[in-house]
């Protein structure tokens, strides 16, 4: 029998939600502050940065046995994904980036199901197609670009932060989630750094507003942002916290929305409520499956211990 979510896990579910909240406003800070085309720059000054400050406040190196692993999850959660994530969003509309990316509770599924013979639940698998669904509504437009390198990327990058997100819980070496967190950005910042210096043009002189921009989305975008997201990795199941990821492009539009003056048609208003639907179903789903089963009761110890 399946328990319903219980408070504690409520409160871990929401204290992770705040990272792709945290992410969602990273197209609106990098359009309206940062320099243009310099994708791989930006993405570098945003976790490289972070990575050094938490390696640093941490003080524990890892180990020997574990760097092989840190590294593979490195380049899965930060460094890969950092970068076919500007190359679908160069050569795709970004409606159609963000549901191609909305597969990844899907195949984090697959991937909990082939590695751990975790049958995913009718509920999880019907609300994350639901999203997908909802997030076409939402975002797509009639005349999408189906660029093949692009969808190409984004698939990629999906399969990269869903594989990172499920090994993140398999493979977490025994320190601090502070240290867990730095060296992941640090090492995916280190693998940025040379695709940034040959890719992007050299940053001009920097004003206050660029400065801003960029210490924002060092310090809440990469260094509060992910270490809530690996958080809720240790804590929850990878198929809630996958699905979380959904809420990156709805803050986006929102805030596109609150601040850009963009409007939303009766078909987005439909699909944002349809995402939001499918996120609240596969907590719900998710919660549940985690929740450790009811404790046998012995009748026949119940019975012998039974005086009148």
């Amino acid at each position: 029998m399946k328990t319903t979510p219980n408070k504690t896990s409520w409160l871990d579910i929401a204290a992770t939600a705040l990272a792709p909240i945290i992410w969602g406003s990273t197209y609106i800070v990098t359009t309206e502050l940062l320099p243009p085309d310099r994708p791989f720059t930006a993405a570098l000054l945003r976790v490289l940065p972070a990575g050094i400050a938490l390696s640093l406040y941490s003080r524990r190196l890892p180990q020997r046995a574990d760097l092989g692993r840190l590294l593979v999850l490195a380049a899965l959660n930060i460094g890969f994904f950092q970068a076919l994530l500007f190359v679908a969003a160069y050569r795709l509309p970004g409606g159609l980036a963000a549901v191609v990316g909305a597969i990844q509770p899907l195949l984090v599924m697959a991937l909990a199901w082939a590695m751990d013979s975790r049958r995913p639940s009718g509920t999880a698998v019907g609300a994350s197609v639901l999203g997908i669904v909802g997030m076409a509504a939402l975002l797509l437009s009639p005349g999408a670009a189906w660029d093949p390198v692009g969808i190409a990327a984004a698939l990629a990058g999906a399969a990269c932060m869903a594989a990172g997100t499920f090994l993140a819980r398999r493979w977490r070496p025994d320190v601090p989630l502070l240290a867990f967190t730095g060296w992941q950005l640090l090492a995916g910042g280190l693998m940025l750094a040379p695709v940034a210096w040959a890719v992007d043009a050299p940053l001009p002189p920097l004003g206050a507003a660029q400065l801003a921009g960029y210490a924002y989305l060092c310090v809440f975008g990469a260094l509060l942002s992910y270490a809530l997201w690996f958080r809720g990795v240790a804590r929850l199941s990878p198929v809630a916290v996958s699905s979380l990821g959904l809420l990156s492009p709805l803050t986006a539009v929102t805030l596109g929305w609150a601040l850009l003056g963009q409007t939303l048609g009766g078909a987005a208003l439909l699909g944002l409520c349809m995402v939001i639907g499918s996120i609240l179903a596969v907590q719900w789903a998710a919660s549940a499956d985690m929740a450790p089963p009811p404790k046998q009761v012995n009748l026949s110890t119940l019975k012998g211990s039974h005086h009148v």
